[in-house]
């Protein structure tokens, strides 16, 4: 799997300055767990779920959850439950023939920990296909089921599956319980660290708990009650010590155009200048220019890569995923200087880098640079979403 790979090779080489590295799923988890980019959502379902994948992959999809949780109604399991393993099936059999392209990391959302044990036995070989699952309303009590099934799955297997646990239960976002289920959840976690690839964060359901729902016009960080949640998981969970674990941004619910009460979040003058002023006016129409402001800020607070529930959403998160050539300089700046403490002006000369509280920030962004790639020096974003957008 490589980010950016369904451009063609002259496209790659007029936008990058260092394409995106090939990744296995052997890679590693610290490059994987960056690799997930804007993870698509997908109900198990669908009919067409094995080419609809296919599909997706083609269009630059690098990793995938099938649903059998929210997306389902709850008299539709089974037949979601027995479309999932057809359709894993399926993709087993191409890759097989090797008569389809690589893979996305591939997961599956289930609802309880039994299922977990119980799908693994249904695929059979057609587990290969499979990265692992996706773990919804994991908390400190019900975590320890959760990771007792995917030993048992990883049993039958024969293989080790990952797990990206959902944050989303009253416990964790309740103040009288916070700190208490947080503490619990990192010992838990860290008992298991080997297989936890990140910590996703389920906005809609933490605010289904205030009857709360954000408007395109707003991010999740102004929703106030899960914004401090969000500050305090990273705080706990995603530390840069050697500690934390990659925390992925919560899911932009809007994929289309409706009334505004504020100006659209996008300035003109970017897309005049690299000539898609078209572009702009389709971003907005869409309402893609809050999720472009929400990927920004889940950037600055910690978060990286992001829940998607549309295609145009994976274009978008990936391409503001991309390293700039003043921020691969400065990072690279940083971690060539050396040990211990000191002070340098950035090679564009715009911005102090500070060798010793600089370093963590450098590591993350050559790993991201590794994984997205570092764009030409004259290659902005409205370059990257004019090429990654389906037009």
């Amino acid at each position: 799997m490589r980010h950016f790979g369904h451009l063609s090779a002259s496209d790659r080489d007029a936008l990058f300055e260092r394409p995106p590295e090939q990744l296995r799923r052997d890679s590693g988890a610290e490059l994987l767990s960056v690799a997930l980019g804007a993870t698509l959502y997908m109900p198990a379902d669908r009919p067409s779920l094995a080419a609809d994948i296919t599909k997706q992959t083609a269009a630059g999809v690098t990793s995938v959850v099938a649903c059998l949780e929210d997306a389902i109604a709850d008299e539709q399991v089974a037949y979601a439950e027995d479309n999932l393993v057809d359709a894993l099936s399926i993709l087993h059999r191409e890759q097989e023939l090797d008569s389809r392209p690589d893979l996305p990391l591939l997961f599956v959302r289930v609802r309880e920990a039994e299922q977990i044990p119980a799908l693994v036995r249904r695929l059979g070989p057609a587990v290969a296909v499979l990265d692992g699952f996706v773990l919804p309303k994991f908390t400190a009590a019900s975590g320890t089921d959760y990771l007792h099934a995917l030993d048992e799955a990883d049993l039958i297997a024969g293989t080790s599956l990952r797990a990206m646990p959902v944050i989303e239960s009253g416990a964790v976002l309740y103040a009288e319980t916070r700190v208490d289920e947080l503490t619990r959840l990192r010992a838990l976690l860290h008992r298991d660290r080997r297989r936890i690839l990140a910590i996703r964060l389920g906005a809609t359901d933490l605010c289904a708990l205030y009857g709360l729902r954000r408007s395109p016009d707003l991010s999740i960080y102004d929703i106030r009650v899960v914004a401090d949640l969000i500050a305090d998981v990273v705080n706990v969970l995603g530390r840069a010590d050697g500690t934390g674990f990659t925390v992925t941004g919560p899911v932009w619910e809007y994929y289309a155009g409706r009334e505004r009460i504020f100006v659209p979040q996008l300035r003109r003058t970017p897309f005049v200048e690299h000539n898609e002023p078209e572009l702009r006016g389709k971003l907005v129409s869409r309402a893609i220019d809050g999720l472009i402001r929400e990927v920004q800020l889940d950037k600055a607070n910690g978060l990286t890569g992001k829940t998607a529930i549309h295609p145009t959403h994976v274009a978008v998160v990936n391409a503001l995923s991309v390293v700039s050539s003043e921020e691969h300089r400065d990072a690279t700046d940083v971690l060539t200087a050396g040990r211990g403490s000191g002070v340098m002006a950035s090679g564009h000369g715009n911005k102090m880098n500070e060798i010793r509280p600089h370093t963590a920030w450098a590591r993350a962004t050559v790993r991201r640079g590794r994984v997205f790639g570092v764009a030409h020096e004259d290659v902005s974003f409205v370059d990257l979403l004019a090429a990654s957008l389906p037009r």
